[in-house]
């Protein structure tokens, strides 16, 4: 069976609730928001089968500030935060809307930090290649929280605590990074699929401590080795993740899908939670 075709399955067996699953996205490249291929198939798939929020909040890697932020515009534009790409991939427009006075309740929420109002960001390439997969209609309001660089992963993982009150109001709240991320080992020989043994070994040890509900090893991922560090070398990426986590209560289940290692040194490795 392929790989499509397991992800059909699962999401066919998904559950029905009234507590919107939360997700950590593998983004990977870019080249993902405008290519049809197995992991842009999995996200229109996983579409159908979850309900249909009422609004998406998005924790992007690519949205790496010096305080918290949450856009408030009505139309969020497209960001094209990347280079070197056809220039089919520059010209996509993602014209979904915003949601300011979703976006005035999010302060509210978050007693750990102040969180601000952005009326000048959009919608980076860590949200649009996978939202315009799985909402290609832009009909539902996007809307994104930025990521804090002077805060420890422990304070990421209380904001997102405080967030998971969004999952009862019909916000599906995506983390889009990458478990394994280092651009700088990349390899073009394993471009379409595979990894090097210390990104597959991580991998893996990261979905252990995730089906296991062992959150606090991720959020002190620096104690885990040298081979953590490989895999996360810079935090933005990795972030998203505990986002994801920080919003799963104890009685939720935890599902991965597009699980693989492509560049060497890139896991698209996604979590549903609920």
């Amino acid at each position: 069976m392929s790989a499509l075709s397991q992800f059909r399955n699962f999401t066919q067996r998904l559950p029905q609730t009234d507590l919107m699953p939360t997700l950590f996205i593998g983004h990977g490249s870019p080249m993902n928001g405008i290519e049809n291929n197995e992991f842009s198939e999995s996200w229109v798939d996983l579409a159908k089968h979850i309900p249909i929020p009422k609004a998406v909040l998005v924790v992007s890697a690519h949205w790496y500030t010096h305080g918290t932020f949450v856009t408030a515009m009505d139309f969020p534009g497209t960001i094209h935060d990347f280079g070197g790409f056809p220039q089919a991939l520059f010209d996509v427009q993602y014209p979904a809307p915003g949601n300011p006075k979703l976006a005035a309740e999010i302060p509210g929420l978050i007693h750990s930090t102040p969180v601000g109002l952005d009326h000048d960001w959009g919608l980076d390439h860590g949200t649009w290649t996978v939202v315009r997969h799985m909402y290609p209609n832009a009909d539902i309001p996007v809307l994104q929280l930025s990521i804090d660089y002077t805060k420890s992963p422990e304070q990421h993982y209380e904001i997102a605590k405080e967030i998971y009150a969004l999952r009862k109001k019909a916000i599906l709240v995506i983390g889009s990074g990458n478990m394994v991320h280092n651009l700088r080992m990349l390899s073009w020989e394993m471009i379409n699929g595979g990894g090097y043994d210390w990104a597959i070994e991580m991998n893996d040890k990261f979905k252990n401590l995730i089906a296991n509900g062992d959150f606090q090893p991720l959020i002190n991922y620096r104690n885990l080795g040298s081979d953590a560090m490989l895999a996360i070398p810079t935090p933005e990426h990795y972030l998203p993740l505990i986002y994801t986590l920080g919003m799963k209560n104890d009685k939720e289940e935890v599902s991965f899908f597009n699980d693989k290692a492509v560049g060497g040194s890139l896991t698209m490795t996604s979590v549903l939670v609920g």
